[in-house]
Formats: C-alpha cells, sequence, structure tokens
C-alpha cells in the first residue's frame, strides 16, 4: 500500500507551476497509459489554461486548491477548492481563474 498526501502534492506542483515558463506542472500519481485508470496532478498559474483537447474516457476534476472554469463548447463550469466537476464527453478546456491545483482522475474509453 501506498499514501500520498494530495496537499503536499498540490503545494509542490504550484511551485513547479510558479517557477516554469508554462505556468503549469502536472504529476501522474496512479496508473498511466497502460491502465485503465490514471490520476494526475495538476498546477496552473492564474490565468494559465490548459487547450482544448478530446476527452480519453470518463473524467473528474477535483479541485484541491485555487478556482479553475471548465469550458465545453458554449457550457461552462467553475470550480473552487473541495469541488468535483464532472468532465463532458466532448473536447474541454481547463483554465485556472487564480493559482489552482486539482486532480484529475480518467477512466480510458476501450
Amino acid at each position: 500500500m501506498q499514501k500520498l498526501s494530495l496537499d503536499a502534492k498540490a503545494r509542490e506542483h504550484l511551485e513547479r507551476a510558479a517557477a516554469s515558463s508554462t505556468g503549469r506542472s502536472a504529476e501522474t500519481l496512479y496508473g498511466g497509459h497502460e491502465h485503465t485508470l490514471r490520476q494526475t496532478l495538476i498546477a496552473l498559474t492564474a490565468g494559465t489554461t490548459l487547450a482544448e483537447h478530446e476527452n480519453p474516457g470518463e473524467a473528474t476534476v477535483l479541485v484541491l486548491h485555487g478556482r479553475v472554469r471548465l469550458h465545453s463548447g458554449d457550457d461552462v463550469w467553475e470550480g473552487m477548492a473541495g469541488d468535483l466537476l464532472l468532465v463532458p464527453p466532448a473536447r474541454h478546456s481547463l483554465q485556472a481563474l487564480e493559482d489552482a491545483a486539482a486532480l484529475l482522475t480518467v477512466a480510458k474509453s476501450a
């Protein structure tokens, strides 16, 4: 069994994102491309956006710190620390409204 502190990981990646020219940092905490389930911690500085992309399967975004905005077509959802956003099965993007960290969970479609 392995235990991780999401708070500590979020702080670490927020620092990395702040020091990065891209304004972001990420780490897969569980799974990977060879697994069905993948959990990735994503940190973004305020104003940084993950450009629109396809949804590889069922996905959620658990906001750990800050505020984010999820866009899909004409739909927009905002989330803050403690909110769980259900990612639609369509192209979408994620924008940090303030420095933010989130846990992206994806179960890939077969």
